[in-house]
């Protein structure tokens, strides 16, 4: 079917490599290589440049890569609908979700989704939110979960819920003790972070520098759970949403610090590409998202 061959070449050109996308699509590398081998003898062209590390598009490959996306979400939309006569929603939701929505939020609106709508292919992939907003303008998802301010006209932005960001220390810590801090004995505190172009440490970063914080010392994390256990572990102070940190903060691993005065909250955001095709696996879990997020946050 020509559907999985272009997906076969879809992936490829995504992954860049072959032995990848070979594992995402659990078939053996020769039989991706035989399926671009036959699309490239179909259309009589060259449509990759191989090499050991990484696969190139050739001017070709590149219009069809743009053409392919193109047809299967076209093809996913017809499917879809066909199966609505029957009352069935099918056919693929690739998404990705920034690490506080994807680890903490998303696996409970997903495990009902999944129950309403089984026959639905689901595929997450969890990042920090500059990266998802890249793969979104890209075209490898349609839709992206991420926290924080967006600034992204190119796309459909729209806010599902809020979440509020809350300091922590470990129980020991010198500020533990304190029923509410003051801003300014947050100066020349150790601070664990997460990595440059998270939506968490753009709020870290904000509150150093609206407070005219200096910085005794940084560690930086590329998850929520490392800073979370580095923080536990001692090392430091940090800023994490309460989502990420409400079991620790119940069970006393963990001392929330109320800073006097403030109270730090942010958008959830769903992003969508303005030229994304309706399909209808998509639009039921925007459906499930935003009626799931009005009972997690009233529970929360």
């Amino acid at each position: 079917m020509i559907t999985d061959t272009l997906k076969v070449f879809v992936t490829v050109a995504e992954q860049r490599n072959f032995s990848q996308a070979a594992k995402l699509l659990n078939l053996s590398q020769p039989g991706v290589s035989l399926h671009i081998r036959n699309l490239e003898n179909e259309l009589g062209s060259k449509l990759m440049h191989r090499s050991p590390k990484l696969v190139k598009l050739t001017e070709a490959g590149e219009i069809l890569f743009r053409k392919a996306r193109q047809i299967l979400a076209l093809y996913d939309e017809a499917k879809a609908d066909i199966h609505m006569l029957r009352d069935e929603v099918t056919g693929s939701l690739y998404m990705g979700a920034s690490f506080t929505i994807g680890e903490y939020i998303l696996p409970r609106v997903l495990a009902e989704y999944a129950h309403q709508y089984p026959l639905v292919d689901v595929q997450v992939h969890i990042s920090n939110t500059d990266n998802i907003l890249h793969d979104i303008r890209a075209g490898r998802f349609h839709i992206g979960l991420v926290e924080g301010k967006v600034e992204a006209k190119d796309l459909k932005v729209t806010a599902f819920m809020k979440d509020e960001m809350v300091l922590i220390s470990a129980p020991d810590h010198p500020l533990a003790a304190e029923k509410s801090v003051d801003i300014n004995r947050l100066q020349d505190q150790v601070w664990v972070m997460r990595e440059t172009g998270s939506g968490t440490r753009a709020y870290s970063d904000k509150l150093i520098q609206d407070g005219n914080l200096s910085v005794k010392r940084s560690f930086v994390f590329n998850s929520s759970q490392g800073v979370k256990e580095a923080v536990a572990c001692g090392l430091g102070i940090a800023l994490l949403s309460r989502w990420v940190v409400r079991k620790e903060l119940e069970s006393g691993e963990l001392r929330e610090l109320p800073i006097r005065g403030m109270k730090i909250s942010r958008d959830l955001s769903l992003l969508q590409s303005k030229d994304e095709p309706a399909v209808m696996a998509v639009l039921k879990f925007i459906q499930t998202l935003k009626l799931d997020a009005r009972s997690l946050y009233a529970d929360f």
